[in-house]
């Protein structure tokens, strides 16, 4: 497949990319800094602001699909800059009438118990909490979307480096833990299922999760 991939330098970027090139499939990486990714096949590099309306959808014309590793965490209005980005990246995967819309979504607005968001627990640590509420309200603007086909893929609480296994399980709104009571994914496994979603499409317009 011809894939966009908005972010691919990123934490969750870079391993959704090294998962899509190992798949044979063609990325346009789009990035602010082209400068930290290193040219190899498959791969093409464009620099680009998200919030860059017009030039984003030029961008994204004639892909099968846009990948979103969006993230405004860097930003002093994470929330903010977070929910402009995700407009701007919408809109214009409409305009540039891409079929298909996989965002990376925040572990946040998963439920811990009834109509409680791990977000707005106490335990949720403090640095991470404009983020997570951006990504909430994304998924909002996908919910509220008429006609784009989305998918948003929330990972476990702890999305850290690790190994590719292959093994996990998936969840729609709920936070997966495991008998130990962790929630956790490797950023490898997290791309395992991202590209998955990409290929064989099984969550369209929905959010989904993964974890151990």
């Amino acid at each position: 497949m011809n894939i966009a991939l908005i972010g691919a330098s990123g934490y969750v970027g870079s391993a959704l990319l090294k998962e899509a090139l190992a798949r044979g499939h063609r990325v346009t990486a789009i990035v602010s800094n082209p400068a930290k990714l290193v040219v190899q096949a498959g791969l093409e590099t464009v620099k680009a602001d998200v919030l860059d309306g017009a030039a984003l959808a030029s961008r994204l014309q004639g892909h099968d699909a846009v990948v979103s590793a969006f993230s405004g965490h860097a930003q002093a209005d994470v929330r903010g800059y977070y929910v402009q980005g995700m407009r701007a990246i919408i809109a214009a995967a409409k305009q540039a009438r891409v079929p298909r819309l996989l965002v990376v979504g925040g572990a946040g607005s998963l439920e811990v118990a009834p109509g409680v968001q791990l977000v707005d627990t106490p335990e949720f640590p403090a640095q991470w909490k404009g983020t997570a509420e951006g990504a909430r309200d994304a998924l909002q603007l996908l919910r509220a979307e008429p006609e784009l086909e989305w998918t948003m893929l929330s990972p476990a609480a702890h999305l850290e480096p690790g190994e590719r296994t292959g093994r996990f399980r998936l969840g729609s709104d709920q936070l997966l833990v495991d008998a130990q009571g962790a929630s956790r994914i490797s950023l490898a496994d997290y791309a395992v299922v991202m590209i998955d979603e990409l290929e064989r499409p099984a969550h369209a317009r929905r959010r989904f999760t993964v974890a151990y």
